[in-house]
């Protein structure tokens, strides 16, 4: 099975890239490995970041409780900052912190560390503005109904902001799929390491060529899902 799948692939692929097809399938793996991670990170600390940034913003229902208007300020200025970073220089940035934690600095679970902390903020800035796409009239009604807070959040602001959650995960996903390439070009792995062993030093064309057309495979692959997964859950 495995000769007849490189005689297959032989007749429209180089040498050079069947050569290459362990290799590209472990970059594959190390994309995803940094890939998830990050998004991982995103969803469990970026998430919950978003939704206090929303509800400690002027006018909604924690803004009025004692400190929470500096306590928006803190956060909102972090998110801030991180997110002004260019990720290369973020991701230089942080090699203290990645060594501290993963004991290298090269590598995809390295490179996962700089791509959450970017993450995160990113995914907290894209939770508050799905949130604030909610009705007013939706949130008060909860209120006067006796509802919690944690209630609140839950049954009517992630039920409600559902479809726009998918898309903010969506495009949070692409982005970062292109951060973990540019991971690559500075010993991170992955997709972005490959093109650049064999396609700018090596001069390999057709390596560069292969490695764009996985990358638009792929964005357009997590385009289709997300798009598909916030219509059938927009019940608007």
């Amino acid at each position: 099975m495995a000769e007849t799948l490189n005689a297959w692939l032989s007749g429209w692929l180089s040498s050079s890239l069947v050569d290459l097809l362990p290799e590209l399938v472990t970059a594959l793996g190390q994309t995803a490995l940094m890939l998830g991670i990050g998004l991982t990170a995103a969803l469990l600390l970026g998430g919950p970041l978003g939704v206090g940034l929303f509800l400690l913003s002027p006018g909604q229902s924690l803004s009025h409780r004692v400190g929470a208007r500096a306590l928006y300020r803190l956060i909102n200025g972090t998110v801030n900052i991180v997110r002004s970073f260019p990720f290369i220089i973020l991701l230089v940035a942080l090699v203290p912190v990645t060594r501290a934690l993963t004991g290298s600095s090269i590598g995809p679970l390295a490179a996962a560390v700089p791509l959450s902390c970017a993450a995160i903020p990113y995914f907290a800035r894209l939770v508050e503005q799905c949130l604030r796409e909610v009705p007013r009239g939706v949130i008060e009604a909860a209120q006067a109904m006796g509802a919690s807070e944690a209630q609140i959040v839950w049954r009517v602001l992630v039920l409600e902001a559902r479809a726009g959650l998918v898309g903010a995960v969506t495009v949070l996903a692409i982005s970062f799929l292109s951060y973990s390439a540019v991971a690559g070009g500075v010993g991170g792995g992955g997709i972005g390491d490959l093109a650049i062993r064999y396609g700018y030093y090596r001069f390999q064309t057709d390596v560069m060529l292969l490695t764009v057309a996985l990358l638009i495979g792929l964005v357009q692959a997590i385009q289709w899902l997300g798009h598909h997964a916030a219509r059938r859950l927009d019940k608007r």
